[in-house]
This record gives C-alpha cells, sequence and structure tokens, in this order.
C-alpha cells in the first residue's frame, strides 16, 4: 500500500473490531501510512469494557470516535465521547475505557527529530 493511498475507514473500522472481539486484550489496531512528517495516525478498536490503561501522550492529540462510546479518564476528570465526536488528549496521564464495542482514530503530533551530525 502506497502512503498517499485512500483509506476506507469504515472497513478498516469493521475488520479491527472482528479482531478485537476476538483478542484475549479486548483490542486491535492499525497504524496508517502516512505522507505527512510529524504526524501519527492509529485506528484503534476496541470491545465493550476493553480499555487503554494509564499511559502518557507522546505528544498534542486528538481523538475521533468512528464508531461506539469510549471514556477517556484523566485523574478525577472523565469525558464521555459518542461516534462522531473528536476530543483533545489532556496531555497528562490518561485512560480510555469502551462503554461499547468502539473504533477510534487517534492522532498524534510527534516530535520531529533533530538531523544526525555527520
Amino acid at each position: 500500500m502506497t502512503t498517499d493511498a485512500p483509506i476506507d475507514l469504515h472497513a478498516l473500522a469493521g475488520e479491527l473490531l472482528e479482531k478485537a472481539t476476538s483478542e484475549h486484550s479486548g483490542r486491535a489496531g492499525r497504524t496508517l501510512p502516512h505522507p505527512v512528517d510529524g504526524l501519527r495516525q492509529t485506528v484503534i478498536a476496541l470491545r465493550a469494557d476493553a480499555e487503554l490503561s494509564e499511559h502518557e501522550s507522546p505528544g498534542p492529540a486528538s481523538l475521533l470516535v468512528i464508531r461506539g462510546q469510549v471514556r477517556l479518564v484523566a485523574g478525577d476528570e472523565s469525558v464521555t465521547l459518542p461516534a462522531h465526536q473528536i476530543c483533545p488528549i489532556p496531555n497528562r496521564r490518561h485512560s480510555l475505557h469502551a462503554d461499547e464495542d468502539s473504533v477510534v482514530l487517534l492522532s498524534v503530533a510527534v516530535p520531529q527529530r533533530a538531523p544526525e551530525a555527520d
């Protein structure tokens, strides 16, 4: 697949959700090929009640819910996101919980690496 080929998110969401329901972890994901330096996008499927445990964000990020409903939790704060909602990811430790079978698109601005000296 070339990096500029269109991706059918609906089909990919279905494929990953099917895989997530059969995985012990209850999740499956695929990082998309992307021609833009500094942007990483990953489609993540979570079966109902699965979660991504608390973790740090590698950079400024946003979460778009493609299917289902999830809860983004950071400390005492929690936001419920149904399908077609987009939300910035807090710049602190956070977790993601699937209230129902769900698929999200995680977009992260990855810091650029400095070129190596000759």
